[in-house]
Parts: structure tokens; C-alpha cells; sequence
């Protein structure tokens, strides 16, 4: 099907500066050609499976046929296959006991559930992601799973893109991507575009990094242990914009996404909220590391670990393109190579091409899901024709080995960043100053806070005052709680409160800067969001305290939106006139329901 629309967008501005002032909409007319070419589908028969181009030495062949919307594969230890299929809803097990790269048998399915699509293996359990929730079920003897129990049910909504992928991390913990609910927006909720980290238990979660449209394949390097992911790039911007994104992927990070793309090219169309404007969100966010054809479509990123391929692939990552709709030549497609220099990307490259056929009129795969076989050979999930592809060494040149595990360090030292410190009132940065007399009208100094300030509830936040300082340039803010497991989790960063101003209202808007009151800038809590994170202590735990602390400072701060608390302390140092605070409680007794 080939459709071209023409487009042509009037009165956009292309790039916006100035700090503080929101500048949009400079009369720029943007005039953008862009297309939608879907390829047909046609039978992938043995001669159009034959036809599949890979390098020298390379076999594709068919590991399974006839098994419909197949889209992520987990491979356990003793190689028992497992395949999500999201339109039937269940997951498919398959077997090749007999070593001849092909299943032995019909697919047996082991569970249903609406939407099932990631998997994840480990120690001997199966993780499953729908779109809104996580599943674990106990992997039995015979391969079949235990009943499926939900340790995650509110996943936030999907929108354009449904599908959650799940990875566990070399530092124990359960990765989660969740993607946009558009092509380009300011989200609502502040887990949309992210990829989540999360105990294998489900009990926390986090926002391990933001600005990511649609993450969905991602892996750790085998050799540095770092975390590498592919971003979708936005649509409608043309035939060779935006281009896929290859990122390394950092705790606290943002990438862009929705208004600056690339290398910080800025899109035209979105408006930051806030009145930040476009440059100082480009100042904010990591550019890509590299990029690939626009509209190829990543899904599965995998780094090759397997002990089959020649030594040269040690250490690689192989990524499928599901191929593009959006393009008047078609791009993806394909299982692309990413080759690895010393830890990091150095270009990437088609690895096996041919599933687009009759000149880019028809296609007889769009490949989605990667895994490593027992064998060392790499498993691809059609989800077109419902065929597991099988890709396998067989020339002359030496194997090597199998990788070991990623190395965990890394990720540890991220996650641990900000752990087992003081309360920042009690921290060098912040000594000196006098008494500031700070409380609330919504609780009393060590008394029982309402549940609309937590998490469990309304999660607003509090109303805020203190005694005016003279002298004072700005008041800062800083909320945390030293009951924690994650001691102390920080709620609550905001800096440049106007020095008129003595105290704050209830319900604060979560986002970088406020208009109301004017400029006021918000950073970035142990969850990971920007803005109030109010209480959300384990359920039966007493009660934890939270502090609720108010620096007076002689200087406005030169501190970026989405700072973290040791950027803001160190910020502070040598600034502070006056400090104070006010502790509220809170517990939780009961589960809230799902």
C-alpha cells in the first residue's frame, strides 16, 4: 500500500532560546513531505526463506512455522523457548530436544493473559508483561508454568505504544520499558516514556531514565556493564527525520524526547511546559550516541553472549528493525549489528536483510523478538507470519567462548548514589545559618499527615510557611524520609522560591518550573520524577517521618530544572542565612487495591 501525503506546517518555530521566557511561535513555516508506504505481506515460503541474505558463514532457516503474532522470545537455561504472543494473548513453549535447529513439536502453551508480551527468565521463574501489569510464575520441571501471580498491576497507560518489555538487570533488578502514549506530547504521567527499574518482587519501582519515546529493546554490554537501548524516533517529519536512536542509558538521565531529538536537533512542533524553552531542555538532555535509518522501527536489542559466532561478535549487539510505514522507500526490515569498540558503539550495519521483498513492495517478516539459543545461535520472532527464524554459524572460522554475566558494578554505583547519607539538614553543604521557624496548615510538627499528601492517595502536596529572612535572595526546599529502605528517600526538591514569598500552597503543579509561583524550579526525586512524591511507605511498616526542610539563601540559584539533591546541596553551600523544618508522619495500613 503506498500513500504519500504532503504536509506542510505553518507558523512553528524551529529553534526557541531565551531562559525563563517560553518564546513560541516565531511565524517559521515548516514544510514537510512525508509518507505512508506499507509494504504487503506475502507467504514466507521455504524459497523466500532461501532467498534471506546474511555474511559469510551465516545460515537462516526456518526454527518454527505457523505460530502467528510471535513477538518476544526468553530462553531458559536448559533451552526451553518461550514466545509472547500480544494479539492471542498467551505465551507458547517450544523445545529442540534433539539438537537438529528445529522444534521438535506443536508449541505448547504455558500461559494466557490479555496483551502478553515481555518475558524475562530468572532463577527459575518466568516474568510477564502486559500492557498495565507483571506476572512471575515458577518454571516446572516439564517446562509449564505455575499459576500466574501479579506483583505489578498499574503500569500506566499505553496509548500509541502498548508494548512493555521487561529485562533484569546484572544488579538483580527488573527493568521495565514504558513507552509514549503519542508521537509527541508533555505526558501526564511521569512513567510514560521511561524505562523503569524495579525489585523482583514488584514492591518498588523507580524511573530508571525519561525522554525515551519507545525504548523497547535494551541490554546490558557484556564487558563494561552498561546499559544500551533503541529509541523510536518521531513520526511525520519526513522520509530521513527522525532517525532511530542508539543510547547509552544512564540513572537520572533524560533523552530528549519530546522536543529535542539526535544530536539536540529541536522539534518544531512541541512546547515544554512550564515556559521552559527548547534550549534549556536540549542543555538538559544526553544527545545519541548513533543513529540509524528513520522509521526502521527497533524493537529487540541483544547482546550477543553465545559461544557459536566467531570471536569477532564477542561483545556486538544485533538489533531487529520491524520495518517502517512511514517512509516512501521502505527502511528496516532487518537484524542490524551493532559493532563495539572498547565498551562503546562504533557504527551499525544490516546483518540479515531479504524479509523486505519485490523491491520493497512486499515483505515476508517484521522482526521483533531476539534471543540467544542454548546453542549460541540467535532466535528472531516474525510477527507477521508467525515464523521463529533461526540464524547459525556454520563456517570455517573459530568460535569463541561464551561471555560471562555483565559486570554489576556499574548499575550498583548508580543505584547507590544518594544511599545511606544524612538528612541534608545535617549535611556539611547545608551547616551554618540561623533558626527558621517553618510549618504546616495542613499537619502539626510530628503529628499524623492526611492521606491526600501520599502516594496511596491525592498525592498533592502540602501547604508550606515560614518566617521571612532578611536579607534572603530565594528559599529552597527539600523533602525526605529516613525511614526508607532507600535511606534517606528524597520526595521533594524545589529551589528559587522568590525571596517575596513565604510560603507555598497546596498541590503544587509536578513539573520542572512553576509559573505560579513565578520560576520556581523542581528536581528530581529518589523516584525518579520531578516535582512532589508524597508518602508511600510500605504497607504495615510504622510510621515514617518526613522532613520538611526550608533553606533561606543570600543567592538565586544557577542550578538546571530535574537537578538531584546533591547538585542542589552543593548548590547551596556557603548560601545559607537560615533553616528549618517541619516533620509529618505517615503509615500505611491497609493494601490499596489494584
Amino acid at each position: 500500500m503506498r500513500l504519500i501525503l504532503p504536509a506542510l506546517i505553518g507558523g512553528i518555530a524551529l529553534s526557541i532560546s531565551g531562559a525563563g521566557q517560553a518564546q513560541q511561535g516565531d511565524g517559521t513555516r515548516v514544510a514537510i513531505a512525508t509518507a505512508i508506504v506499507k509494504p504487503d505481506k506475502v507467504a514466507a515460503t521455504p524459497e523466500r526463506i532461501a532467498a534471506l541474505k546474511a555474511p559469510p558463514g551465516f545460515a537462516v532457516s526456518a526454527f518454527a512455522t505457523g505460530l502467528k503474532n510471535i513477538r518476544i522470545i526468553a530462553v531458559a537455561p536448559d533451552g526451553t523457548i518461550y514466545v509472547s504472543r500480544r494479539d492471542q494473548g498467551d505465551v507458547l513453549m517450544l523445545r529442540d530436544v534433539d539438537g537438529d535447529g528445529r522444534a521438535d513439536g506443536p508449541p505448547v502453551t504455558v500461559a494466557s493473559r490479555a496483551g502478553a508480551h515481555g518475558l524475562a527468565i530468572r532463577d527459575g521463574k518466568l516474568y510477564l508483561a502486559t500492557v498495565k501489569e507483571v506476572f512471575v510464575a515458577d518454571i516446572l520441571k516439564d517446562g509449564r508454568l505455575s499459576p500466574l501471580k501479579l506483583i505489578i498491576g498499574d503500569l500506566p497507560d499505553a496509548g500509541q505504544h502498548p508494548n512493555r518489555t521487561l529485562a533484569f538487570g546484572p544488579d538483580g533488578m527488573l527493568y521495565i520499558s514504558a513507552g509514549s502514549t503519542c508521537n509527541d506530547c508533555n505526558e501526564s504521567n511521569p512513567e510514560n516514556a521511561t524505562l523503569l527499574r524495579a525489585s523482583p518482587d514488584g514492591k518498588q519501582r523507580g524511573i530508571f531514565a525519561t525522554g525515551l519515546r519507545n525504548t523497547i529493546g535494551f541490554d546490558w554490554q557484556p564487558r563494561t556493564g552498561e546499559l544500551w537501548g533503541m529509541d523510536h524516533g518521531i513520526d511525520f517529519l519526513g522520509d530521513d527525520e527522525q532517525q532511530e536512536e542508539l543510547n547509552k542509558l544512564e540513572l537520572g538521565k533524560m533523552y530528549g524526547w519530546p522536543h529535542v531529538y539526535g544530536n539536540g536537533t529541536i522539534y518544531p512542533q512541541s512546547t515544554p511546559v512550564g515556559d521552559i524553552t527548547k534550549t534549556e531542555w536540549r542543555e538538559r538532555s544526553e544527545p545519541m550516541k548513533l543513529g540509524y535509518t528513520a522509521h526502521a522501527a527497533p524493537m529487540q536489542l541483544l547482546f550477543y553472549r553465545g559461544g557459536s559466532f566467531p570471536a569477532e561478535f564477542q561483545g556486538d549487539a544485533f538489533v531487529t528493525m520491524r520495518g517502517s510505514w512511514n517512509r516512501s522507500t521502505p527502511s528496516g526490515y532487518e537484524i542490524v549489528r551493532v559493532r563495539f569498540d572498547g565498551g562503546q558503539a562504533k557504527s551499525m550495519e544490516p546483518f540479515v536483510t531479504g524479509f523486505l521483498t519485490d523491491g520493497g513492495k512486499t515483505h515476508i517478516a517484521r522482526p521483533v523478538g531476539l534471543a540467544v539459543n542454548k546453542d549460541g545461535s540467535l532466535l528472531m520472532a516474525d510477527d507477521a507470519n508467525g515464523v521463529l527464524y533461526r540464524v547459525a554459524y556454520t563456517g570455517a572460522t573459530g568460535t569463541a567462548s561464551a561471555l560471562v554475566a555483565p559486570p554489576a558494578g556499574p548499575m550498583q554505583q548508580q543505584a547507590a548514589k544518594g544511599s545511606n547519607v544524612p538528612l541534608a539538614l545535617a549535611r556539611p553543604e547545608s551547616s551554618g545559618g540561623a533558626r527558621l521557624a517553618v510549618q504546616s496548615a495542613g499537619f502539626g510538627n510530628g503529628a499524623v499527615m492526611a492521606a491526600k499528601y501520599s502516594e496511596y492517595a491525592d498525592g498533592v502536596s502540602p501547604p508550606l510557611s515560614w518566617a521571612a529572612v532578611p536579607g534572603a535572595k530565594s528559599y529552597a526546599i527539600l523533602m525526605e524520609d529516613p525511614d526508607a529502605p532507600q535511606k534517606p528517600f528524597v520526595h521533594w526538591l524545589a529551589w528559587n522560591v522568590p525571596a517575596s514569598v513565604t510560603g507555598l500552597p497546596e498541590g503544587l503543579q509536578e513539573q520542572p518550573r512553576l509559573t505560579e509561583p513565578e520560576g520556581v524550579l523542581q528536581g528530581r526525586n529518589t523516584r525518579g520524577s520531578v516535582g512532589y512524591y508524597g508518602p508511600r511507605p510500605p504497607v504495615g511498616d510504622p510510621a515514617h517521618h518526613y522532613h520538611f526542610q526550608v533553606y533561606a539563601l543570600d543567592a538565586v540559584l544557577a542550578l538546571p530544572f530535574g537537578s538531584d539533591r546533591d547538585q542542589l546541596l552543593k548548590a547551596v553551600q556557603g548560601h545559607v542565612l537560615a533553616k528549618g523544618e517541619v516533620v509529618g508522619r505517615y503509615a500505611q495500613s491497609q493494601q490499596p487495591q489494584k
